[in-house]
C-alpha cells in the first residue's frame, strides 16, 4: 500500500458548491475509485486550499489512474468540479491535483 498527499486550491466563492458536491458523491463515481484500489480517501478543505489524502493498494498506479480517466462517469464528474479547482502553480507538468511528499507517518 501506498499513501498520497495531493493538493489544489478552489476558485474563489466556490467552497459552498464544493461541498455540496461532495455531499453526495455519484455511486459510479465512488465505485469507480474503489475500482482503481483507491480506499481510505478523503479531501480537507482549509484557506482555499484542498488536500486529499488516499491509500493506493494495487499495483499499477498509472495503469489505474488511465482507466479511471477513461471512465465517462469519472469524466463527467470532473467536468463538474474541475471549473471549481485551481491547480496549484508549483505541480508537475501533467499533474491537477498535485503531489506532495510525506514527510511522516506514524501507524
Amino acid at each position: 500500500m501506498k499513501r498520497y498527499g495531493q493538493v489544489l486550491r478552489l476558485q474563489p466563492g466556490a467552497l459552498e458548491e464544493y461541498a455540496r458536491l461532495h455531499a453526495a458523491v455519484w455511486p459510479e463515481v465512488l465505485a469507480k475509485i474503489k475500482d482503481c484500489n483507491i480506499s481510505n480517501y478523503s479531501i480537507y478543505h482549509k484557506d482555499s486550499y484542498l488536500f486529499a489524502y488516499f491509500e493506493y493498494h494495487g499495483n499499477d498506479f498509472a495503469a489505474d489512474m488511465a482507466k479511471m480517466a477513461a471512465d465517462p462517469a469519472t469524466q463527467r464528474w470532473w467536468g463538474v468540479c474541475m471549473p471549481l479547482q485551481e491547480p496549484v502553480a508549483t505541480r508537475a507538468e501533467g499533474e491537477w491535483w498535485a503531489n506532495m511528499e510525506e514527510l511522516f507517518h506514524l501507524d
